[in-house]
């Protein structure tokens, strides 16, 4: 039961869910869960005039999984906006695309929206539009050199037929012509 100071406090009866504002508001969240989606993206966003930068816009729309990350790859040159190989700061615009290779893929996006803060996938994935190539199948992407548990440490025959199975033969060439020569 609701006290007489209850209610002056909220301006109103107590529980009626008035705001601050007078306004009604609801009690019960939104059942659409598109319309929460789309609720949640446009919180993400910046305030009208500002401007996000474009390491973190990638981790906030789950490109990548830290926002360090996104800066690295940035300095690395792994990260072009519309051609051109962008610093951490650049901030982006709706309309730009940016090219991310990372775990040896490209991600190709067009930018939608403009969030600052990480959201949900389901929301992340409204903020861009997805022109990345398909991932190569699982079983293009051959295992590398799974041992057996227990079986010990590899021979130099064994991590030399692994090095061969990978490609990377030539490295050991290099290597051994670096140790002959004088």
């Amino acid at each position: 039961m609701a006290s007489e100071h209850d209610e002056g406090r909220n301006g109103g009866a107590a529980g009626t869910g008035t705001g601050d504002d007078g306004a009604a508001t609801s009690t019960s969240r939104t059942s659409d869960p598109k319309t929460a989606a789309i609720a949640a993206a446009e919180a993400a966003g910046p305030q009208s005039g500002e401007s996000v930068r474009v390491d973190s816009w990638i981790w906030a729309v789950r490109l990548i999984k830290t926002r360090s990350l996104g800066a690295t790859a940035c300095r690395g040159g792994h990260v072009r906006v519309n051609g051109e190989r962008v610093k951490p700061a650049y901030s982006l615009r709706v309309g730009d695309e940016v090219r991310l290779r990372h775990e040896g893929r490209e991600r190709v996006v067009v930018v939608k929206r403009l969030i600052r803060k990480r959201v949900g996938a389901p929301v992340a994935a409204q903020c861009y539009l997805d022109n990345s190539p398909p991932p190569p199948p699982r079983e293009a992407v051959a295992p590398a050199g799974i041992r057996d548990r227990g079986a010990g440490r590899p021979t130099k025959r064994d991590r030399r037929e692994l090095e061969r199975l990978r490609g990377l033969e030539s490295l050991n060439r290099a290597r051994k012509d670096a140790q002959t020569r004088p």
